[in-house]
């Protein structure tokens, strides 16, 4: 469908009913007998990845997935919950452990550390292990730990990074930072003992630390000096660059690479059809991008625009790429999926859901799975839920169909904890239509909170192609990122078993004459031997 129809005004369905096939017992069983079909003939791919996408819904919890595909069910006209996700149609399947070193409830940047750079870490510390403490500058040097993306691109990859939230935000920050602090955006930021320590701001690091080849996100005003007018805003001081050491980061990185482009707006990246463009920033906002539902798809791309843009560069290299995509699900501080569930706006979260999920389905279509390896995780969840006993078809937003102990409508959707608390004249006030259908209505929390948190409950890992088998059962976060790695030869597994010949095979036969020359050698000395 077109992804502004989410945009139009719409008027909630009355129920939409299932189709009366479902009410025979012959429906249900055709059904499980094709999917038996398809169990029994599901082979390991066991061959290596030479590409590898990870799409991180970030704050994507279960709750938030089967909420999102009722939307998407009801956003074609469907009752909903019969709807499949494009991520849904992976066939394998983990649950990963989120929490971190020092907390149970996890936030992104310890998370981040563990899904790309392997290890488990501190709260709020990126590409760093657990020996490092969050804000002391000095434990960073020392325990810095390298990104699977860092990884991939020693090893004559293209990497690149897509995202909803700004390009420093502590999910792609993971991919190439090390910092003590996932708040350290730019110098501006920084305490100034830690700069007086020796301490790059995460900007900096963007630039200065790992080849990227595509950058695509918000997070402008931390690349530029401060008063430098931002281009989509002039008038707006406020969004004026944020840079104390006078360095333009943009120009840096434009000058230090050959076939390097810039773009800060739709229009710039639509005209990136150059085969000779290796490497692209595109900075859409001078911070997080707007809410799918906010956005100007005039002048802002969607995550399935950026994400289509940054394969048909990344594709061209014959070694392959690894490529991380991030929708934040909640109006906060994380993806906008993440923003959304912080903020308490479920439409918001759950529209970014939708979002990703196309990007999925659109990756999909531009790769083969032959030889690309497609993962899709969360970095932690929410405390989103919706129950309620509400009727088949009922609007994902809607009103459970009983009023509550109160006497007062409530809506299916809540959130454990965060800004929807409220009590009115000693009581909690009513849901009603249709202002709960609304975009930046803030479903009912049980606690009040500014912000709501993450949850602490496992994530699903959704995985398909070479060596997706390896996505099974319970594990814990990190291994996510050795499965990749293991999957496309990258250290600390680029000698194992098959690495070898698809390393050759993709880098031509330069490689592999001198120790067939060996062999032959050998094989013709046998030869005279034996004779």
């Amino acid at each position: 469908g077109d992804p502004q129809c989410a945009q139009c005004p719409r008027t909630p369905p009355a129920l939409l009913l299932p189709p009366d096939a479902e009410k025979t017992p012959n429906y249900w069983n055709k059904g499980a007998r094709r999917r038996l079909e398809l169990a029994l003939a599901l082979q390991p791919a066991a061959q290596r990845a030479k590409n590898i996408i990870l799409f991180m819904g970030d704050g994507m919890g279960l709750p938030t997935m089967s909420a999102a595909r009722i939307y998407k069910g009801q956003l074609a006209g469907g009752s909903g919950e019969e709807s499949i996700l494009a991520m849904e149609t992976f066939p394998h399947v983990a649950l990963a452990k989120t929490y971190t070193i020092d907390r149970q409830v996890p936030d992104s940047a310890g998370t981040g550390t563990a899904y790309l750079c392997g290890v488990k870490a501190n709260a709020k510390t990126l590409g760093l292990s657990g020996a490092a403490v969050y804000g002391k500058c000095r434990t960073t040097f020392g325990n810095e730990v390298d990104s699977i993306l860092h990884r991939a691109r020693l090893s004559g990859k293209s990497v690149g990074i897509v995202t909803t939230t700004r390009v420093q935000h502590a999910s792609p920050g993971a991919a190439y930072a090390h910092s003590a602090s996932r708040s350290w955006y730019a110098d501006a930021n920084m305490p100034k003992e830690a700069l007086r320590d020796g301490c790059k701001d995460i900007a900096y690091q963007l630039v200065h630390n790992t080849d990227i080849n595509v950058i695509l996100g918000g997070g402008r005003m931390y690349m530029t000096p401060k008063q430098t007018p931002d281009p989509e805003y002039p008038e707006d001081p406020a969004q004026n660059g944020a840079r104390k050491d006078g360095l333009d980061l943009i120009a840096k990185w434009l000058s230090a690479k050959q076939g390097a482009r810039y773009v800060w707006d739709k229009k710039g990246l639509d005209a990136v059809e150059d085969d000779s463009v290796s490497h692209l920033m595109g900075l859409f906002e001078p911070k997080d991008m707007k809410y799918e539902l906010n956005r100007n798809a005039s002048t802002d791309p969607s995550i399935v625009e950026m994400t289509e843009k940054a394969i048909r560069i990344l594709r061209r290299n014959p070694n392959g790429f690894f490529l991380f995509v991030e929708d934040d699900h909640i109006p906060h501080a994380g993806g906008r999926i993440d923003h959304g569930h912080h903020s308490g706006r479920a439409k918001q979260a759950l529209m970014e859901a939708v979002m990703l999920d196309r990007a999925v389905a659109r990756a999909g279509e531009l790769t083969s799975r032959s030889d690309t390896l497609t993962v899709v995780t969360a970095d932690h969840s929410h405390v989103f839920t919706f129950g309620g006993n509400t009727l088949r078809g009922t609007s994902i937003f809607g009103l459970a169909p009983k009023k509550a102990k109160d006497k007062r409508a409530y809506t299916s959707i809540l959130y454990g904890n965060g800004p929807g608390y409220s009590i009115h004249n000693g009581g909690r006030p009513a849901a009603s239509l249709p202002a709960v259908e609304d975009k930046d209505y803030r479903q009912q929390a049980a606690v009040p909170l500014e912000t709501e948190t993450h949850s602490g409950e496992d994530v699903v890992v959704l995985a398909q192609g070479p060596m997706a088998h390896l996505f099974h059962g319970v594990q814990e976060q990190h291994y996510i990122a050795h499965a990749m790695a293991y999957a496309t030869c990258l250290e600390p597994y680029a000698t194992e078993p098959g690495c070898g010949a698809a390393r050759r095979a993709s880098h031509g036969t330069q490689c592999s004459t001198q120790p067939l020359l060996v062999l032959l050698a050998l094989c013709m000395a046998a030869h005279m031997v034996g004779g």
